[in-house]
């Protein structure tokens, strides 16, 4: 669970429900018609912009934000350090065995390219193409949320200026001069609320995601092509904790910092 995620939105929620409460009655922030404006209208326009299979990986990506899988990068940089001693010892085709334990399907892939003796820079252009489709994927996603956080607060001013079109066609009738204009400026409430508090930062934080995905995978494509070049052990792990300690993962770390990352390490 990443409760920086969780706590953030919580913490959003209970204080602009607390100011909402400390005003008065919390009855008259509810409307249905405005919820429905600006919910359809951006699920509406959401759909028009991706494809069905696109917008249907929406819970996917909620479940990345909000959950996603931890991947210690010091358990990734012991598990390639392993690998590179055994090599040293045993030979690159000792790896073979050490390969379908692997819960990780990149690194997997990595290694069963050096035991099945692939060249190196193949190895790399492979990998390589790997995390670029990761990255097109990945940004999918963000643009998904980041189209969200743009038509919420558009459609708000939609549904003010249907609240103000139903309230000034109705000015001898004063209910309907107060209903109008309440959903004139609940839809825009509601837009700002819905992009500012769920929608762009989840675009940010399944950025920040996919930034530190991509550099575990990178780590792990430079200790593989060193597991494969026969360098020493110690030089290995020196080199991928220097690759570590400079990437924005563990931007100001100390060598051997223990830094952890939430990661999907499956895909």
């Amino acid at each position: 669970m990443d409760l920086g995620t969780l706590i953030g939105l919580l913490i959003g929620i209970v204080l602009v429900a607390g100011a909402i409460l400390l005003e008065g009655d919390a009855i008259i922030y509810i409307s249905l018609n405005s919820l429905m404006i600006v919910l359809g209208g951006t699920l509406a326009a959401t759909m028009i912009s991706f494809s069905l299979s696109e917008v249907g990986n929406v819970f996917k990506l909620l479940g990345v934000a909000f959950v996603g899988k931890k991947t210690d990068t010091d358990e990734v940089t012991n598990i390639l350090v392993g690998f590179a001693e055994k090599a040293r010892r045993e030979g690159l085709l000792a790896l073979e065995e050490e390969v379908e334990p692997l819960d990780n399907d990149f690194l997997k892939k990595g290694i069963q390219l050096v035991v099945d003796g692939t060249d190196p820079q193949l190895v790399r252009n492979i990998l390589e193409t790997k995390i670029t489709f990761v990255e097109e994927r990945h940004k999918k996603g963000q643009e998904i949320f980041t189209n969200m956080g743009t038509f919420a607060p558009a459609f708000g001013m939609i549904g003010t200026l249907i609240g103000l079109i139903r309230m000034l066609s109705a000015l001898e009738d004063p209910e309907s001069i107060g209903s109008g204009l309440a959903t004139a400026l609940l839809t825009t409430l509601y837009g700002t609320l819905f992009a500012n508090l769920v929608f762009l930062p989840i675009a940010g934080k399944l950025k920040v995601k996919s930034e530190e995905e991509i550099l575990i995978k990178e780590v792990m494509i430079e200790g593989i092509l060193s597991i494969q070049a026969g360098e020493n052990p110690r030089i290995v792990e020196e080199k991928l904790q220097a690759f570590l300690s400079t990437g924005p993962v563990g931007e100001g770390a100390e060598e051997g910092d223990e830094m952890e990352m939430v990661v999907d390490s499956n895909v």
